[in-house]
């Protein structure tokens, strides 16, 4: 996740009125049913998503309105490399953040999640989605890993929805693309053609 202030557009430190009224600024902004029937529609649901998870974060995380994102985490002592890899996956300098990640010897819960990260953001779902399962399994009790891959679940599958819509079938009512596919076909199934 991003830094949850920043998605909230609030100051670090910010109290917990702050923090739900930002919150219910951005609901309102960024509410699907605001773009219903609209190509944004799936980006705005993604957003909101976004948005709820950054403010439960908040609203767990910032008991007197003093933590910081950045050094706070839901392990105590984390490790200050996975902080680092932390900070670099949200500047978007994946590479770096995964060269130090392959260096690390401690495969704990946060370097399988954090791995995953990187994997998201490079667009494989797939491979992020496996690593989190890794580090949930580890680490069962840790809520950034659980909202991470309900994130990743419904991302892909507005993909797959998606692309699945485009697929094979939809090639069916052009008559080209049928006789092309009987074309091969044929090619296939005997060597006279």
């Amino acid at each position: 996740m991003q830094n949850p202030y920043e998605i909230l557009g609030v100051k670090e430190g910010a109290s917990k009125e702050e923090i739900k009224a930002a919150y219910r600024e951005q609901v309102k902004k960024y509410h699907p049913d605001k773009f219903q029937d609209n190509p944004l529609y799936e980006l705005a649901e993604e957003k909101l998503q976004e948005i709820n998870e950054a403010y439960d974060y908040l609203m767990k995380n910032n008991g007197s309105g003093g933590s910081s994102y950045s050094t706070s985490s839901n392990q105590t002592g984390m490790n200050p490399q996975f902080m680092e890899i932390r900070k670099n996956i949200d500047r978007g300098n994946l590479p770096l953040a995964e060269s130090m990640l392959n260096k690390m010897r401690d495969k704990n819960a946060e370097w399988f999640f954090l791995n995953g990260m990187i994997s998201l953001k490079k667009g494989w779902y797939d491979n992020a989605l496996s690593n989190v399962q890794t580090a949930i399994s580890m680490d069962p009790s840790n809520m950034e890993y659980k909202n991470a891959m309900n994130s990743i679940m419904g991302a892909a599958g507005g993909y797959r929805t998606t692309a699945y819509g485009r697929g094979y079938n939809g090639a069916g009512s052009d008559p080209f693309c049928q006789a092309l596919q009987c074309y091969c076909c044929a090619d296939l199934c005997c060597d006279c053609i």
